[in-house]
């Protein structure tokens, strides 16, 4: 009687245990449902500390663990300008850090002065007229984990089906929420500094590789430069230093350079965004997108999880 009695106990708190962690699973939000729309993005302009990191995006959970120890009441920021599946993981370029202001509010010279004292920059991004959009629930730290392998699958179908050029990727931290934005228009201004900086580099190696193919006749590219040497989207060549929230840029790179290893994958499109049923207008009201944009393209995007440590609200 005893062994039945002790197999029975095992039992029962193996199935107490077992309810206790879907129960966790459905808290975290196993269970809710993920809805993409295009319509009016989740923040206004914003001003933001960041680190600009290249490299594998699951190493990321270090710089939001800092920026949160930093001043743990900010909402965590973000961005994503690589597609980790076509991309070597070295090359992946982020940046993550804190949303020091929103809309007409101005960052505190103090806080300010803060972060930049633990090595974070400074940036501006504008509010984007119109968005590819979604939010998942963010109440622990499984959230995470379920959000990167439900939500960006959802919008890789959706910007595949109406052959949109929605890029870089934005993950805003935001109280119970993750909320993911991406940019229909003036993508270019969301790209900080550092990303035109390798640009730029990878620009200037192509130039000498071809070069010296030119001059010997043969293809001397070594393994070490084959990246992707087309660039996607100029970046605004706005200072790292902008504290003007909303400040616009100071103009686009001409011609499309969209890179086929970033978000605006390359690809012609007869869509337009007029055509886009849209959940919602603009900041200010505006029905439509602005029909001043990028070419259209495709994204195909398995993503890879970040794991951004929660902070206090």
């Amino acid at each position: 009687m005893s062994d039945l009695l002790l197999l029975g106990l095992i039992g029962g708190l193996t199935l107490l245990l077992l309810l206790t962690l879907l129960a966790f699973a459905g808290y975290s939000g196993l269970l809710a449902g993920v809805a993409v729309s295009a319509g009016s993005p989740p923040i206004l302009n914003i001003t933001l500390a960041y680190k600009f990191h290249m490299g594998p995006y699951g190493e990321t959970g270090r710089l939001f663990t800092e920026s949160c120890s930093i001043s743990p009441k900010l909402r965590s920021i973000a961005v994503y300008y690589d597609n980790p599946h076509m991309v070597p993981p070295d090359k992946c370029r982020c940046a993550v850090g804190s949303i020091l202001s929103e809309g007409e509010e101005s960052p505190s010279p103090e806080l300010i002065d803060l972060y930049q004292k633990f090595g974070f920059k400074v940036f501006s991004f504008p509010a984007p007229s119109h968005v590819v959009t979604a939010t998942f629930p963010y109440t622990t730290i499984l959230s995470i984990w379920l959000a990167t392998r439900r939500v960006h699958p959802a919008l890789d179908t959706y910007i595949k089906e109406r052959k949109l050029c929605a890029h870089p990727r934005l993950e805003i931290y935001q109280q119970d929420q993750i909320h993911f934005m991406c940019p229909l228009a003036r993508q270019g201004d969301f790209y900080v500094p550092e990303v035109k900086e390798t640009e730029q580099k990878w620009r200037g190696l192509a130039e000498a590789i071809d070069a010296q193919v030119d001059g010997t006749g043969a293809d001397t590219m070594s393994d070490t430069s084959s990246v992707s040497l087309e660039v996607s989207p100029g970046s605004r060549e706005t200072s790292v230093a902008t504290l003007s929230p909303g400040a616009s840029s100071r103009g686009w790179d001409d011609g499309d350079t969209r890179s086929e290893h970033s978000y605006s994958e390359s690809g012609a499109s007869g869509s337009s965004f007029e055509e886009l049923d849209l959940e919602g207008e603009g900041p200010l009201g505006e029905p439509q997108l602005d029909p001043e944009t990028e070419p259209l393209g495709t994204t195909k995007w398995p993503w890879q999880a970040s794991t951004p440590e929660k902070g206090k609200e």
